[in-house]
């Protein structure tokens, strides 16, 4: 069977929902440069609650996007990565980054214009 995201049952459109959830966009490029601490994640990603990073985080490894990696020290210390497939990713989330930054003034003027109506 081939890939059609148009299709309710197909596994292809719940690949897209993971990818293109604002949360996940947002952490895959927070990982660009390389691994970080839950934490590091936390205080980069302003606005994302501890449930809802944590769910993120676990969907994106179960997905391949991210690893895991639990150090043996006390306390523990827990890193996340992009994996191979994670870093594939990278252009085209940088992309719509590159584009919500780019066009923010045009979207918010075409906003209050359609607002004002």
């Amino acid at each position: 069977m081939q890939a059609d995201p148009f299709n309710r049952n197909c596994g292809s459109r719940k690949v897209l929902d993971r990818i293109g959830d604002r949360w996940s966009v947002l952490i895959v490029l927070t990982l660009a440069n390389g691994d970080k601490r839950y934490g590091e994640l936390a205080d980069r990603v302003d606005g994302i609650s501890q449930k809802m990073l944590t769910q993120t985080l676990r969907g994106l490894e179960r997905d391949g996007i991210v690893t895991r990696t639990v150090h043996p020290s006390v306390p523990p210390r827990v890193d996340y990565a992009l994996t191979d497939l994670g870093r594939t990713l990278l252009d085209l989330v940088a992309g719509l980054e590159a584009w919500a930054t780019n066009h923010l003034a045009e979207v918010e003027a075409a906003r209050a214009r359609y607002d004002a109506h």
